[in-house]
């Protein structure tokens, strides 16, 4: 009897502390089956808080819905077929000496030109839209060693440029040492890119394979429609990639894809210099890494920074998300109409169409402003179906 007894108190309080804990349950977990859901065009939403170094995540109520774009996928049985449309879309920015956008410029005024041929343009528009974004981040020991000054640097400079993206912005994570690895896909959820975020803490290796990094992420962003930009968070440097320079620059130019860089370590290298502690040929490394990532950039229509002290981070993300919302959409048919696979050069002028000439831009008092064309440098042409 006295056994009974204890048996039915134990199955008492094994019952009490299920009941206790069901509530935690199934906040934990969710209801069985369900999953998130694209909301509908009505429904609000509510910005997440992606927390910098030392801050916590925010509540659940703050974040909002999970959104992928990542490409989709057909079906190996089924075909895949391409519109065969004969037009080249240009995104162009209009600088002034203070790299500030000029707009309201009127679309007589855009000359695009194929190889040194005037083509016929067909629309010209001031666009702003969302921001679809690769942030490319080099997290190798080579650079990235843990609690060193580029270390703290790159997580500055990383949770910094998030911070100043939208809700509406799409958003994918990557790290690259020997390899790179997506920690974040195409999303519009706070959640998922401070997740990714929290995992660069101890790089793994100390290779820093910056050339199979950036052309396996234009190459994922190729299938993605629309205007999209790669921010490249980098020290330059590349030790083992399979693809040289040369093949690399290939790539990324035929890729589309617009290419900001960050470049990191500047203020570290040029104290490591003054005092005498790098030698001829790890300088001219470090010049000859700078040099690439400008020619990413410059040839892709994208810009290039070299911050040297943290106070110039905040000027840097502000410009990105400028030009990267604000620009120019040329549409244009080209006269060279042979799909064979050459590469071909383009020219954007802003010129007077009645005489031809380069446009003259004046501001207050009639003083003429200087001004920069800032467009990827070509494009590919498809090549005929065997």
């Amino acid at each position: 009897m006295h056994e009974r007894r204890q048996i039915f108190r134990k199955a008492a309080l094994l019952l009490g502390t299920v009941a206790l804990l069901a509530p935690e349950l199934s906040l934990a977990q969710g209801p069985i089956g369900s999953r998130p859901r694209r909301p509908g065009p009505g429904a609000e939403r509510l910005p997440g808080n992606v927390p910098g170094p030392g801050r916590t995540p925010g509540t659940p109520g703050d974040l909002s819905p999970i959104e992928t774009r990542a490409p989709q996928r057909v079906p190996e049985e089924q075909p895949l077929f391409t519109a065969d449309t004969n037009a080249v879309t240009v995104d162009i920015a209009i600088l002034d000496n203070k790299g500030q956008f000029i707009a309201n410029i009127p679309p007589g005024n855009f000359q695009i030109l194929e190889e040194g041929v005037p083509q016929k343009i067909i629309s010209v528009g001031q666009t702003q839209a969302p921001a679809t974004v690769a942030l490319l981040i080099e997290f190798s020991n080579r650079w990235q060693q843990y609690w060193s000054e580029t270390w703290y640097q790159t997580l500055t400079a990383t949770y910094g440029f998030v911070q100043t993206l939208r809700p509406e912005d799409w958003v994918a994570v990557i790290a690259y040492d020997l390899r790179p690895e997506i920690l974040a896909d195409f999303t519009q959820d706070r959640r998922e890119i401070n997740n990714a975020l929290q995992r660069l803490r101890i790089a793994a290796y100390s290779e820093s394979n910056l050339f199979d990094a950036l052309t396996d992420t234009v190459k994922r962003m190729s299938e993605i429609e629309g205007r999209k930009s790669v921010v490249l968070l980098s020290s330059g440097e590349d030790t083992f990639s399979r693809l040289n320079f040369s093949q690399a620059r290939k790539i990324v130019q035929e890729a589309g894809v617009t290419v900001h860089a960050i470049g990191l370590g500047q203020m570290l290298k040029e104290l490591l210099d003054s005092y005498g502690r790098v030698g001829g040929a790890t300088r001219i490394g470090w010049l000859q890494a700078d040099n690439q990532l400008r020619t990413f950039t410059k040839e892709t229509g994208g810009f290039s920074f070299f911050p040297r002290f943290y106070g110039q981070f905040p000027t840097i993300f502000q410009s990105l998300n400028y030009l990267m919302r604000n620009q120019y959409t040329a549409i244009y048919q080209p006269s060279n109409t042979k799909r064979d696979g050459t590469f071909r050069n383009i020219t954007v002028r802003l010129v007077d169409p009645k005489t031809n000439k380069e446009l003259r831009i004046t501001g207050k008092n009639n003083k003429r402003i200087k001004y920069r064309i800032v467009a990827r440098k070509g494009y590919t042409a498809p090549r005929e179906v065997e």
